[in-house]
């Protein structure tokens, strides 16, 4: 985070919708010019249109392995610098553990594993010259316990959180800090609907979340705008659960 009056630029990939615009929103609220990167055009221009200004949509598949060095470039050049970059883009995949393919499989650990490794050595470079940075990843409660039918979402999830200390350990000391939020269970349109429709696993999640509620996606935001700013000035390679306890409930 920058001096009062100095702008602060940051990129949330996945930042039309769910957690990513919860972010997102956060981070316009406070002043940061915030570049919002997804595949879907319509999601991204009704995040513009709720954002206001200080939001830069980019419509670009991260899956785009090739395309991502002139993407960071774009955008380095045409705001000066970035000041915080925000992996959180990311797909899921629920299946019996003997049903889920090879390619399924690389196909998920493509999206939240390689297309984050890839971004964020493009987006260190631009930091690096500029002596300092913060890097936030998302993880998930399926790296913190095993869930049911999601093998290649928890193999990609448990590999963020590994790759964040081992980004930290390298990128510290060139004062770029890394870390990761591991949300719990979050009140967004698509867990809803999952829960809702399972009564019997909705009762699960909250019986062993000692908070007893859902969390919202404005608590990822909130925590996130922490790790970016000089507040989490000497905290790296942690992952910070914010699930209202479940990864320590019975």
């Amino acid at each position: 985070m920058q001096n009062i009056g100095e702008k602060t630029v940051a990129i949330v990939t996945g930042g039309g919708s769910g957690i990513g615009l919860a972010i997102a929103t956060k981070f316009v609220q406070s002043g940061i010019t915030t570049i919002i990167v997804g595949r879907d055009q319509q999601k991204l221009d009704a995040a513009k249109e709720q954002l206001g200004a200080l939001c830069f949509p980019i419509s670009h598949d991260l899956n785009d392995l090739a395309g991502l060095p002139a993407l960071v470039q774009r955008i380095a050049q045409e705001h000066g610098k970035i000041d915080v970059l925000v992996n959180n883009a990311g797909i899921n995949l629920k299946k019996e553990f003997t049903e889920v393919t090879d390619e399924e499989f690389q196909r998920i650990i493509l999206t939240n594993v390689t297309a984050v490794f890839a971004l964020s050595r493009e987006v260190t470079k631009v930091m690096v010259e500029a002596g300092k940075g913060s890097i936030i990843n998302i993880s998930s409660m399926a790296s913190q316990y095993g869930l049911p039918k999601v093998i290649a979402y928890t193999a990609s999830k448990s590999a963020i959180e590994g790759m964040t200390r081992a980004m930290a350990v390298d990128l510290s000391p060139r004062g770029i800090r890394v870390n990761c939020i591991a949300p719990g269970f979050i009140a967004t349109e698509m867990s809803a609907k999952a829960l809702n429709n399972d009564p019997e696993r909705k009762q699960k999640v909250l019986s062993r979340t000692p908070m007893g509620f859902l969390g919202e996606t404005a608590d990822i935001g909130e925590a996130a705008y922490f790790l970016a700013t000089d507040a989490a000035k000497y905290i790296t390679g942690v992952v910070l659960p914010v699930d209202g306890g479940n990864s320590i409930g019975f």
